[in-house]
């Protein structure tokens, strides 16, 4: 692929299914620096290219920079499979705390084969707002199951977890009361607020590895 740089930060703009704005969000950046770069024609500078490359680690740097090979990464771009790789199964995760029934398909649509994340136990949908700009609605998150979280739960990470009414992805540590967790939106907006949780009523935890859109 020719052509420059800011076509490419185009097509990857276009590709993710985000707004300028969201992308800016994503990269570090104002929006209005990334605005006066379209207006202007300008070619990035180093810190932004670095910027979009740490934001999208699966952009090849070569193809963003010289417009050679493919977009991602050879070795890491996924697929689907029937045979190798980690099964997606079609659950929704909400990011927010809406109630769902925890009745939805048992058997995967197809595996998943992403070298990243193959270590996972599986692939489910995300639908909300409360987590962006980290992880958007519609994205398909990779999860690991932790069998000891009883024990102890790293704080600050996030997870998926499933209680008795919800299947609801967050941010988890300790609440200073007993037998409490807290879970916490990485949205800014008001309407998203941490809430608390008894550790009674969770039934699994899950670690998200990573995200990406649906194949």
């Amino acid at each position: 692929m020719n052509g420059s740089v800011l076509q490419r930060i185009r097509v990857i703009i276009e590709k993710e299914g985000v707004s300028d704005r969201k992308f800016s969000e994503l990269i570090n950046i104002p929006q209005t620096s990334l605005s006066t770069l379209f207006n202007r024609g300008n070619e990035p500078n180093v810190s932004v290219v670095a910027s979009i490359l740490n934001a999208f680690p699966l952009i090849s740097a070569e193809w963003l920079i010289r417009g050679e090979g493919n977009m991602l990464k050879e070795e890491d771009a996924p697929k689907i499979s029937y045979t190798t790789g980690v099964p997606y199964y079609n659950v929704d995760f909400i990011g927010g705390f809406d109630i769902v029934l925890n009745d939805q398909t048992t058997m995967p649509e197809y595996n998943i084969d992403f070298k990243t994340y193959n270590n996972a136990d599986c692939w489910c949908n995300v639908t909300g707002h409360s987590m962006e700009p980290e992880i958007s609605q519609g994205d398909i998150i990779a999860l690991k199951e932790l069998h000891d979280w009883k024990t102890y739960i790293p704080s600050g990470e996030i997870y998926a977890l499933v209680t008795t009414e919800h299947r609801t992805i967050k941010r988890v540590s300790p609440s200073k009361r007993e037998g409490y967790l807290v879970l916490t939106p990485s949205n800014p907006a008001p309407e998203y607020v941490a809430q608390e949780i008894p550790l009674s009523i969770v039934q699994r935890v899950y670690r998200v590895l990573g995200c990406m859109k649906r194949l």
